[in-house]
């Protein structure tokens, strides 16, 4: 999903040399074409923290200004194990699998 501006974006890994670590979320204010889109992260008060110039790869979309709707979560899971390597999303999928047999045995 192509980020526009106003939407929320969880970072998906630390950007090095700054306070901005995986998890954090910032909004979209800017679009700089080739993919790059500038993020505004504030702390709880509303203060800017920083803004950076991002590739789309360091985030995921987790609200549409368009819509202003959460985007679910399994879209966000799908979204975060698309950008990671093979193994480590055959081992997202593995867990995912435990998780699905568990809760469908504690449903019997």
């Amino acid at each position: 999903m192509m980020p526009e501006i106003g939407d929320i974006v969880e970072i998906v890994k630390d950007i090095p040399g700054k306070n901005i670590r995986a998890g954090m979320q910032g909004t979209v204010v800017h679009s700089h074409g080739n993919d790059v889109y500038e993020v505004e992260f504030t702390n709880e008060n509303g203060e800017t923290l920083d803004f950076l110039a991002l590739p789309a790869r360091h985030f995921i979309v987790v609200w549409q200004a368009a819509t202003r709707q959460w985007i679910p979560i399994a879209e966000q899971a799908s979204a975060l194990i698309a950008v990671l390597p093979d193994d480590a999303a055959r081992q997202v999928l593995d867990f995912a699998r435990f998780m699905s047999v568990r809760n469908c045995a504690a449903a019997i």
